[in-house]
């Protein structure tokens, strides 16, 4: 059943140095196309499930312009959504403004994600962004009068970022009081901006030492860690990401989206102008049984509670112990086992992706005829 959708805009006004992401310069006529052909993915694929969460994503969705969020709010009302539902909308601070607070809240928006990355002003250039802390905090705060479920994205092991450089950011994340923080370390990726100037990533010692320099300040200022890099005040967590880390299906539309339904994960194209054309999906892979459980394991070993055996049990009528070889990775401290859940202990949280690959290196191989899933 498909209980969440993900939307994808993938329209800036300015892109940053290190995105990697779907993403074109805002060109108003290019958007207005663009949210014609949205509709008309929607209205093929969506099948009127009720769901549980929308989420709006980028690129910069705030970068539309009024006649365009309207345009898109309105379409977005083809969905059905449940009476308790989680709709996010990301933003971009500059864009925050009364005038988009109240389209966004009167459209039904209940939780908006605000990409901050830095307050330091320091890393505007190399980011190529505009930074201005007096602005970021005050506009965050005219946020907090429309909306009480508040995200707002850190990123850390920034070039030259100091220890200290990364307290002060935290220091002003605890004074906003916000109910969800996202954390990022910087990565490098290919065919961005950071890779051509040849920049470097901050070693993993220097990592380490923030990671859990944030893990351990937020969670002493009431904030949950129940995910490697989400963090959350009590009842604030992010239920659309659960979706993604419960391995449960959910649509994806847009130029760069993906989604996963009737266990069957897709990508569209990357392209809007492609996109624009009537083109979307450019690939489908039906996953077998064993390309399942082994996704299962790999997403919830991302949450800071681990695998749920039980639920393991239900979804795919096998043992977790049964298709996984995992007992000597518990007995070597990379995995810790406590009734129904299996886990990574938090001083091996750095180190979760070697520990995801060691897991799935221990999948047996196994055959199932038929199983309803």
């Amino acid at each position: 059943m498909i209980k969440s959708c993900y939307i994808h805009i993938p329209f800036c006004k300015k892109i940053c140095s290190y995105c990697d992401f779907c993403k074109n310069y805002y060109n108003e006529l290019v958007v207005d196309g663009y949210l014609d052909n949205l509709k008309k993915e929607i209205s093929k694929n969506y099948k009127n499930e009720v769901l549980d969460t929308l989420y709006i994503g980028g690129g910069t969705p705030s970068s539309l312009s009024s006649k365009n969020l309207n345009k898109l709010i309105y379409i977005l009302k083809t969905f059905k959504l449940n009476h308790d539902y989680e709709y996010t909308f990301e933003c971009n601070y500059e864009d925050i403004n009364e005038k988009m607070l109240l389209a966004l809240k009167s459209g039904g928006v209940n939780r908006i994600s605000i990409g901050i990355q830095t307050f330091n002003e320091k890393y505007s250039k190399v980011l190529n962004r505009d930074i201005n802390k007096k602005k970021m905090i005050e506009n965050i705060n005219l946020a907090k009068r429309y909306f009480s479920n508040i995200n707002i994205d850190l990123m850390y092991a920034l070039p030259g970022e100091s220890i200290n450089d990364l307290k002060s950011d935290l220091e002003i994340i605890k004074m906003l009081d916000v109910p969800h923080i996202s954390t990022y370390a910087l990565i490098i990726e290919e065919h961005t901006n950071l890779k051509l100037q040849n920049i470097k990533e901050t070693c993993d010692d220097i990592q380490n030492k923030m990671y859990y320099l944030i893990l351990d300040y937020l969670k002493n200022n009431g904030y949950n860690h129940y995910e490697l890099s989400n963090f959350a005040k009590e009842k604030y967590e992010s239920r659309h990401n659960l979706t993604y880390w419960n391995n449960d299906n959910y649509y994806g539309f847009g130029a760069g989206a993906s989604g996963f339904v009737n266990n069957v994960r897709y990508d569209n194209t990357k392209s809007v102008f492609k996109y624009n054309a009537g083109i979307t999906r450019v690939y489908e892979e039906k996953l077998s049984i064993n390309e399942l459980m082994k996704d299962e394991v790999m997403l919830s070993l991302r949450k800071i509670s681990g695998i749920n055996k039980d639920i393991f049990y239900k979804k795919y009528d096998v043992l977790l112990e049964d298709v996984f070889d995992y007992k000597d990775l518990v007995r070597n401290n990379f995995l810790t086992e406590t009734g129904k859940f299996v886990y990574i202990k938090e001083d091996k949280l750095f180190v979760s992706n070697e520990i995801i690959i060691m897991m799935l290196d221990a999948f047996k191989y196994w055959i199932i005829v038929l199983i309803n899933v």
